[in-house]
């Protein structure tokens, strides 16, 4: 889904019949002391518990994107800890995080940066910039990563190392009727990486990571939103069709399974016109999809029968908001909702039991999106 754009609008109505200050929304009662000493976290960080990252939008156009960090063995939650240990606004709509060795980026759309921080006291250690619209970083090595953008027709290159765009590849298809290649997720499959196309296309890329550059391209549905590749080398692709109205076309939603060496589709799971299929993930072991359709459905990937309902949700059909995000820790397949609500008070996360038993839920910051997963020697 596009976040913070799309599912958004609805909030915008609503600025002008309330003043909502950037500041009433932290939560100042939590105070997170910062280490003094970042090297000291070497030999302190295989103690810490399993943690995971929340990462929420807030509201479109007003810089109130937060950060959230839960302790799962002590079931406690930490909002806001970018902005309380760096007395620093994260910006306008944190799309993603992800981790490379004890780092942590954080990719924050439209105020076109990734902020990095140390993982294990949430300090500020830089940020990169000259990016259009990034939606997710993707590490090649220790200096090297593709960012993906939203409007940017292209693929940034980064050096982790020292937080520079030293590159692009083109993805620009020059088509005049929509603003093709929106890039998105990235999966790694040997030397490439296949980037979904969400934005009025339904295409997937292939981009060659030694040579960096685009050399194929494969057709799936309409809006294909999220990926995950499985233990059998498959990759499987979460398309919502569309919308009605749209100029783009209003297709039947579906699950995409594509062989990832020849690069061809085995199988698609076709849902109902008005089904919205979106944040396909995997469990650790990469044998169970897990993916929203208003409810959170699962499939064995090895299944031929039609993916089931595993937690229901209680929002009515049509409901905007609602369930919005979705992870699944690799360690436990321990499943993580983000239920954004109505987008203008705080949501909601829910964790479940990978059977579908509520083990815990607590309040987050305002539109939680997506989850981020520490282990405990990460």
């Amino acid at each position: 889904m596009l976040r913070g754009y799309f599912a958004l609008l609805f909030p915008l109505i609503l600025f002008s019949m309330a003043c909502m200050d950037d500041e009433a929304w932290y939560d100042l009662n939590v105070s997170i002391q910062p280490q003094a000493d970042t090297a000291q976290t070497d030999t302190l960080q295989y103690r810490k518990p399993i943690g995971v990252f929340i990462t929420h939008e807030g509201n479109f156009m007003y810089d109130n994107a937060s950060l959230s960090y839960y302790d799962i063995e002590q079931k406690q939650v930490y909002n806001h800890v970018f902005y309380n240990v760096n007395h620093l606004p994260l910006g306008d709509v944190a799309q993603s995080m992800s981790l490379h060795d004890s780092l942590g980026y954080i990719v924050v759309n439209n105020s076109g940066k990734i902020y990095v921080i140390n993982v294990y006291n949430y300090q500020y250690v830089g940020k990169i910039t000259g990016l259009v619209s990034p939606r997710y970083i993707h590490f090649i090595s220790d200096t090297k990563a593709y960012v993906s953008d939203l409007y940017a027709k292209s693929i940034a290159i980064v050096n982790p190392k020292t937080l520079e765009v030293t590159g692009s590849i083109s993805v620009d298809n020059h088509n005049p009727s929509f603003y093709q290649h929106a890039t998105e997720q990235m999966v790694a499959f040997g030397r490439y990486v296949f980037t979904n196309c969400w934005s009025y296309d339904d295409k997937i890329l292939v981009i060659d990571t030694e040579a960096d550059r685009l050399v194929d391209s494969l057709t799936v549905l309409k809006q294909p939103n999220s990926m995950v590749l499985d233990k059998y080398n498959k990759l499987w692709v979460a398309c919502d069709g569309g919308h009605q109205g749209s100029a783009y076309g209003y297709d039947t939603p579906g699950l995409v399974k594509i062989d990832a060496e020849t690069r061809t589709i085995e199988k698609i799971f076709s849902f109902d016109l008005e089904d919205g299929v979106s944040e396909l993930c995997s469990n650790g072991t990469g044998d169970t999809l897990f993916f929203l359709n208003r409810h959170v459905y699962r499939h064995a990937v090895v299944s031929e029968s039609a993916p089931e309902v595993l937690i229901e949700s209680s929002y009515e059909p049509g409901y905007t908001g609602g369930f919005y995000g979705l992870g699944v820790d690799p360690a436990t397949s321990e499943i993580y909702i983000a239920d954004a609500q109505d987008y203008i008070q705080r949501g909601v996360v829910y964790r479940y039991s990978s059977r579908g038993k509520l083990i815990d839920e607590f309040s987050v910051g305002i539109a939680p999106g997506s989850f981020c997963f520490k282990l405990a020697r990460q």
